[in-house]
């Protein structure tokens, strides 16, 4: 059994404490600059190599050709070829089932996926976490 004053000391102890905790959804929180978010897509840089689904081990991944493609270009007035016109590509990305280990952003040869400091992802509707980029 403890003696009341070394209960006294201990309480007086952690008076004087930092405090350990935050107050978090009224100040933002830190988060360190390797912190692996929601990930984002840019699809200016996207070439369809589809490097990313193959290597999601969460299968959350779906690049698409959009539905909004460049027009085709007009054929050269010299009687050559017309230099053909990047595809557009869209992603389609399942948060709900994603595990934000960031092996796509790793693997993707034209940096199109990025890692975010976005972490406040809850929801409570499903259809809110599949998020279509374009």
């Amino acid at each position: 059994m403890q003696k009341p004053a070394r209960a006294l000391f201990e309480v007086l102890g952690h008076l004087f404490k930092k405090k350990a905790t935050s107050n978090y959804p009224f100040e933002k929180a830190v988060v360190d600059a390797r912190f692996r978010g929601r990930i984002a897509f840019e699809s200016d840089t996207c070439i369809g190599c589809k490097m990313c689904v193959r290597v999601c081990p969460a299968k959350a991944i779906e690049i698409i050709l959009s539905a909004e493609q460049p027009p085709a270009p007009a054929p050269a007035a010299d009687g050559t070829a017309p230099v053909p016109v990047k595809k557009k590509f869209d992603c389609i990305m399942s948060l709900d089932r994603c595990i934000y280990c960031s092996q796509c952003v790793d693997v993707c040869p034209k940096k199109s996926l990025i890692s975010t400091q976005d972490f406040e992802l809850a929801h409570t509707d499903r259809k809110t976490l599949k998020r279509h980029y374009k």
